[in-house]
């Protein structure tokens, strides 16, 4: 008797040292493991879209409308200066667009106003919660940030 709960205190070791050095493995993989990123597909509008006019092109008063708007629901995710870098856009998946960059200014007023109005996650879409005079004030509002 006695020498069998000397095997079994044994192999109880023994299993507790495999744990103890699996725990100590574990961790150190998967930290040294490189993460995939996911893979963010180019954002582009439908060509119709992109034909699309804007009925406000130009009208400055219009662009101070839309920095109203893009203050209240934008600002927070593309950052305060468009930059893309808002407190609540940090977290997100394809990160929220940068405004000031060339690649956004050079889309089309129908691009940028369709996108807005069709959203794509993590982004919403504000057909519904915006007036289309209030998504085209926007569009002139983004205009501003070109560099």
């Amino acid at each position: 008797m006695k020498h069998q709960n000397q095997l079994q205190l044994i192999k109880s070791k023994q299993i507790m040292k495999f744990f103890l050095l699996l725990t100590a493995i574990i961790p150190a993989y998967s930290c040294n493991t490189p993460q995939k990123s996911p893979v963010v597909i180019e954002w582009i509008a439908p060509a119709a879209a992109s034909s699309v006019s804007n009925p406000l092109k130009d009208d400055a008063a219009a662009a101070q409308e839309g920095k109203k708007t893009f203050t209240q629901m934008c600002a927070v995710c593309h950052g305060e200066k468009g930059k893309g870098d808002g407190a609540a856009g940090i977290a997100l998946t394809p990160k929220p667009g940068n405004f000031t960059l060339v690649k956004t200014q050079s889309q089309t007023d129908g691009a940028i106003f369709w996108k807005m109005s069709e959203g794509r996650a993590p982004m919403a879409s504000y057909k519904a919660a915006l007036s289309a005079v209030q998504r085209w004030q926007l569009v002139n509002y983004i205009r501003t940030f070109k560099k």
